[in-house]
């Protein structure tokens, strides 16, 4: 099946599991509660939806339009904007009419249920497939260091010990530990054997963001091909899994790491790229892109280790992972307000291509599992229109006891929904741009 097919199945099958618990979170809540609700959708029904049927108060349907999906609460200013409803005397049995704490738990009912399902799938992944992992024993070569980094005393084969002092199980992490995490020193073995404990310098993660340097460590290894991104120069060259590239613009290449320099060197520009297939030595012409990216994967040589776990330390290993992942998230959450960071913003085709090319259940629920917390994070933001907007004027209300008027909600509604559709466009607008020219 085609790549781009089997992303946009997971893509939409994952986004539909994720939104209709969501609205879980609201809906089970506000019934508890005894708050009508009028509506439960999958999906937007813009002008039309593509099934819906009312059982008791509500009506349960699939929209066309994949945006999100929503619970029309009676009695609530949200996304339906029903004037009429809200101008008529409040009802025992609409939101407005509830306290405030109660309101406040509907509200945040669906940040909780993803938050929590979040950190439950990362619990079953634990469980079912352990942790993968690269010890220094197992990367006999080493990394390949950028030259900004050998300033601070690393070198080419260098293999990573302790991180602040403490054992590093995962070698390939040690690039989200510099840039998300606070890494104070690092102890690693060079490739003369001797060991040498290195300080960094502090806010190292927001200078690799600033000089463009996302992985300083690079395994070394052969440079042989694992398999080729779809779209890019290479698909097009006609390379294959396991081709061993030989040279580049008559530059002998010897290990993977060389490669990049090449490349980002030849921005969009024609060279003449030798390889080997099957014992044949081959050649072609490929054009790197703006970023110097030909569109191949290494193929890793050393052995990726798997860790398991019982259920009871599955419980607190998926917990410690699910923490991080939001931690980290957050903590890079920040370089979205920068002009580089904006730039990247992507939309649902940079979250498709989160997905694993061919259907594997590890990636599906990995994927699944952080975009769960994502979605939690994103909609607890206080933004009007978004679950995060309620809470703050919910909060408001409860620390002053003045509830906003009505008029001043629908229009705080009408520019957070607008704020969202700006936001949506820009960022799918990137992915069209970056499918387009890059």
């Amino acid at each position: 099946m085609d790549p781009f097919l089997v992303k946009a199945i997971q893509l939409i099958l994952s986004l539909s599991f994720l939104i209709v618990l969501h609205e879980l979170g609201h809906f089970v809540p506000a019934k508890l509660f005894k708050t009508r609700v009028e509506k439960f959708f999958l999906f937007f029904d813009v002008k039309f939806a593509l099934f819906k049927k009312k059982i008791g108060d509500t009506v349960y349907g699939i929209g066309w339009l994949p945006l999100g999906g929503y619970v029309k609460i009676s009695g609530m200013i949200d996304e339906s904007m029903d004037k009429e409803q809200m101008a008529e005397p409040p009802k025992e049995w609409e939101f407005r009419s509830k306290p405030a704490w109660q309101r406040l738990i509907i509200m945040l009912g669906g940040v909780t249920v993803n938050l929590i399902l979040g950190f439950l799938i990362y619990m079953m992944i634990m469980f079912v497939w352990g942790t993968a992992y690269v010890g220094p024993d197992d990367m006999p070569e080493g990394f390949a260091v950028v030259d900004s980094f050998e300033e601070y005393g690393f070198q080419d084969g260098d293999r990573i010990l302790e991180v602040n002092g403490k054992e590093f199980e995962n070698s390939l992490d040690i690039n989200k530990h510099l840039f998300m995490r606070d890494v104070q020193n690092i102890k690693v073995i060079h490739s003369n054997g001797s060991e040498e404990t290195i300080s960094i310098p502090e806010e190292i993660g927001v200078k690799m963001f600033e000089q463009g340097i996302m992985q300083p460590f690079v395994p070394i290894q052969a440079p042989v091909l694992d398999s080729i991104q779809t779209g890019l120069a290479a698909e097009k060259a006609g390379l294959k899994k396991n081709d061993k590239i030989i040279s580049i613009n008559n530059e002998k290449i010897g290990y993977w790491h060389e490669i990049a320099p090449i490349t980002t060197g030849n921005t969009n520009k024609e060279v003449e790229l030798v390889y080997e297939r099957d014992g044949v030595i081959k050649s072609t012409k490929i054009t790197p892109d703006d970023e110097g990216k030909i569109g191949f994967i290494k193929n890793y040589e050393f052995d990726i280790k798997r860790k398991k776990y019982g259920f009871t330390e599955s419980i607190s290993k998926g917990f410690d992972y699910g923490y991080w992942t939001l931690r980290d998230y957050v903590y890079q959450f920040k370089y979205v307000f920068t002009k580089k960071g904006a730039s990247q913003l992507g939309g649902f085709g940079a979250i498709g291509g989160l997905f694993p090319d061919a259907w594997n259940w590890y990636g599906f629920w990995n994927t699944t599992a952080l975009l769960s917390i994502i979605l939690a994070f994103m909609n607890i933001l206080p933004i009007p229109a978004l679950d995060g907007g309620h809470v703050m004027f919910l909060l408001y209300e409860m620390v002053t006891g003045r509830k906003p008027n009505d008029k001043f909600m629908e229009v705080a509604q009408m520019v957070g929904f607008f704020i969202l559709i700006a936001l949506v466009l820009y960022a799918n607008g990137n992915d069209i741009y970056r499918w387009l020219f890059e």
